[in-house]
């Protein structure tokens, strides 16, 4: 069952994080941005919530549960489809680059989402996950807190390495890993590899 009432409830306190946290949401555009496809083609974005992060990375088309969060979205531009990461209402092979950013700990079950994902991505493709990752500073905080939280209560947080294992389950290769929010590192600093950052950015391949 999607996760959608604190988004439907309080979608405006949502996008408020983002205007009063723009350096952080500045470092996890900018840890996207350098997996990002040169020519990404065909995108979509899977969660797309308000469309904070489809839109300044030129992806137009998306699924959200929320249909308040969706509304905000088609306000941007963005073509929004209701659905679930789990069921994506799309054909085989329709897109060349499925992006997920901060949903994988809302779905109920990652591998059915990673399968789908897979599915209706073309060959070569390529899936782009974004996530706190538990295991840092600030994963640690959002487990500690997550009762306190509107959004996060409900939420289930994974480590960079349990989301690798499950992309390897649905058969994804050639991992790319950028992370960024790494303690002392300087605003909008993106690093290779895990381990130190809060916020990462995974790219693998449909080969």
């Amino acid at each position: 069952m999607a996760k959608t009432a604190a988004f439907d409830t309080h979608s405006n306190e949502y996008d408020h994080w983002f205007d009063i946290h723009a350096d952080l949401y500045g470092s996890e555009l900018a840890a996207i941005r350098e997996l990002l496809p040169d020519y990404p083609g065909e995108g979509l974005e899977v969660g797309v919530g308000s469309g904070k992060f489809a839109k300044p990375l030129g992806i137009s088309t998306g699924v959200e549960p929320s249909a308040k969060m969706a509304t905000k979205a088609r306000e941007l531009g963005i073509d929004v489809h209701e659905g679930i990461a789990e069921k994506l209402p799309f054909e085989d092979e329709y897109f060349d680059l499925v992006l997920m950013v901060t949903t994988i700990c809302f779905v109920d079950d990652l591998d059915a989402s990673f399968r789908e994902a897979f599915r209706v991505l073309r060959p070569e493709g390529c899936i782009l996950i974004g996530f706190v990752d538990k295991e840092s500073e600030l994963g640690r905080e959002y487990m500690k807190r997550k009762q306190e939280s509107r959004f996060y209560r409900e939420a289930t947080f994974f480590s960079t390495v349990e989301v690798l294992e499950r992309l390897n389950k649905a058969i994804f290769t050639r991992a790319e890993i950028r992370q960024t929010l790494c303690p002392g590192d300087p605003v909008r600093t993106v690093r290779e590899g895990y381990g130190l950052g809060s916020f990462i950015a995974l790219k693998c391949l449909k080969e």
